[in-house]
C-alpha cells in the first residue's frame, strides 16, 4: 500500500508529461489506458473525439487534449488483478436478489442501507433509470421548450432539475439533466423512459437539429448518497467535485474508459451519481463498497425517497396534480419564457393558486395508498405512498393534504389510522430566493 500511495503522489505529473509525448492517446480518443506509456488506470480528463469527429454512440461529450487532466486515485490500483466485470455476478456474491428485468431489489441488508443513507454513505444501482442523450445545435433550444428549466442559459458542465409536464402542468416526471459539451443527458424515471423519449421524438420538426438516442442499456447509473458521500470521494481523490453546484459533472477514466461523476444523487441531501460504461460497472461498484459504500436494493431506495418526500410517476406525480403543489418550485424558471405548462404555472403564482400541498405522515399503521386523508370527519387530502417508517414511527406516508387544513403538525385519520403530518426534505414550498 505504501508503495501504491507513493505511486499515486507522482501520478498527475507522469500523465502530464506523458500526454504531451505520445500522439496514440489522441488516436485511440480513449484517454489513458493501464500499461499504455505506463499511465494509471484512473484519469480525469476530457475525452478525445475519435477520427475527429463526434462519436454520438458514446454518451460523453469530446474535450481537448490540452484540458486534460489526471487523478491519482488510490483505492484504484494501479495494477489490479484481473476480475469479473459481470455486475450482477459481483452483486450477487454480496446477497443481492435480482428481479427478472435486472434490478437489484435486495442485497438482504435495508434497514442497514437507510441508516447508512442517513448517517454515512450508500451506493445505489440506479441503472433501471431511463437515460436518454440528446445532441444536435438545437439540443439546448429544443430541452428549453420541453420542460421547466433554463437550458438556454446553462453551459458544459452544468445541470439541474427539470420537470416534464402537460399543457395544464399536471406532472409526468421529475428529471436530472447534465448539459455536457456536445449533448444533454436526461435521466429519467423507468416507468416514464418510453413515453418521454418519444414525447421528444414527436416535438422534433423537419427543420430542428436534434437527436434523441436512449442510452439506457449501454450505461450503468450509481447513485452515492448520505452526509459521508464528500468523505467517501476524498478517498478516492475526487476532491475536485466536491463543493461545486449541483448537476456540476466532470469526467474521468477508469482503464481508458469515461466515467462521468456529477453533484446529486437524486436523494436529498449530500450526494453523487456516476454514469459509467458497462465494461468498467463491476470494477467501479466493487472499489466503492472497499472504500465504505453499504450497498442499497431497489426496495430500500424506493422507501428511502417515501421518507425523504421526493414525489414519484404514478403516485405523487400524476394528471391530479402540479408541479407546485408536488413541491417542485426550484426546478421552475419564471424568465425563460413559454414552454410546455408555462402559462399554467405563471397563473398559480401570481394568482396563489396552490390550494393543496404534498406532506409527510407519520403513521401508526399501513395503509394502503389512494386513501382518503380525514380531519375531524372531513376529507382534505389522499395518501399517495406509503412505506415501513423510522424511529418513533412504525410507517410512513406520502399526501396531498389542502392548505385550509394545516401543515406540519395537524392530526389525521386514514382509514382508521392515526397519523401526524410532517414536512419532508426533499421538496420545497416557494421559489428558491
Amino acid at each position: 500500500m505504501a508503495a501504491l500511495l507513493a505511486n499515486s503522489a507522482v501520478l498527475g505529473s507522469t500523465v502530464a508529461a506523458s500526454a504531451a509525448s505520445c500522439s496514440d492517446h489522441e488516436s485511440r480518443g480513449y484517454g489513458f489506458r493501464n500499461g499504455h506509456c505506463k499511465v494509471g488506470r484512473f484519469g480525469r480528463g476530457n475525452y478525445l473525439s475519435i477520427g475527429g469527429r463526434d462519436n454520438f454512440s458514446s454518451p460523453w461529450p469530446r474535450l481537448s487534449r490540452d484540458s486534460m487532466r489526471s487523478l491519482a486515485v488510490s483505492s484504484f490500483e494501479l495494477m489490479p488483478p484481473p476480475i469479473d466485470n459481470d455486475l450482477h455476478e459481483i452483486m450477487r456474491d454480496e446477497g443481492a436478489e435480482i428481479d427478472d428485468n435486472g434490478v437489484v431489489m435486495t442485497f438482504g441488508n435495508d434497514d442497514e442501507a437507510i441508516a447508512a443513507a442517513e448517517q454515512g454513505v450508500a451506493v445505489v444501482d440506479m441503472s433501471n433509470y431511463g437515460r436518454l442523450r440528446v445532441t444536435g445545435d438545437d439540443r439546448l433550444h429544443f430541452l428549453h421548450n420541453q420542460s421547466t428549466a433554463d437550458f438556454k442559459t446553462m453551459k458544459a458542465s452544468q445541470g439541474c432539475y427539470t420537470v416534464f409536464t402537460t399543457p395544464t402542468a399536471r406532472t409526468i416526471d421529475l428529471a436530472k439533466a447534465w448539459v455536457m459539451t456536445n449533448s444533454v443527458i436526461l435521466v429519467l424515471s423507468p416507468s416514464t423512459r418510453k413515453s418521454i423519449f418519444d414525447r421528444l421524438n414527436k416535438y422534433i420538426f423537419f427543420a430542428d437539429k436534434v437527436e434523441i438516442e436512449d442510452i439506457t442499456d449501454k450505461t450503468y447509473l450509481f447513485s452515492i448518497t448520505g452526509p459521508s458521500s464528500d468523505e467517501l470521494l476524498r478517498k478516492l481523490n475526487l476532491e475536485e467535485i466536491i463543493g461545486k453546484p449541483f448537476g456540476t459533472h466532470l469526467h474521468y477514466a477508469v482503464e481508458g474508459t469515461p466515467v462521468t461523476i456529477a453533484v446529486g444523487s437524486g436523494f436529498a441531501g449530500e450526494g453523487y451519481s456516476m454514469l459509467l460504461s458497462t465494461s468498467t460497472a463491476g470494477f467501479v461498484w466493487e472499489t466503492l463498497l472497499k472504500s465504505g459504500a453499504v450497498p442499497m436494493g431497489a426496495t430500500a431506495a424506493e422507501r428511502l425517497r417515501v421518507l425523504q418526500g421526493k414525489p414519484a410517476p404514478g403516485s405523487e406525480l400524476t394528471d391530479d396534480y402540479n408541479v407546485l403543489e408536488a413541491g417542485l418550485w426550484r426546478t421552475i424558471s419564471l424568465t425563460k419564457g413559454c414552454y410546455i405548462g408555462q402559462e399554467t404555472i405563471a397563473k398559480l403564482i401570481t394568482y396563489n393558486g396552490v390550494k393543496q400541498e404534498l406532506w409527510g405522515i407519520e403513521l401508526e399503521a399501513a395503509v394502503t395508498p389512494g386513501t382518503p386523508i380525514m380531519v375531524d370527519g372531513q376529507k382534505v387530502g389522499k395518501l399517495t405512498s406509503c412505506t415501513i417508517g423510522r424511529d418513533n414511527s412504525k410507517y410512513f406516508g406520502l399526501g396531498y393534504i389542502k392548505n385550509k387544513a394545516g401543515g406540519a403538525g395537524i392530526q389525521v385519520d386514514v382509514a382508521g389510522v392515526s397519523g401526524t403530518v410532517v414536512d419532508i426534505p426533499f421538496i420545497t414550498r416557494s421559489l428558491p430566493e
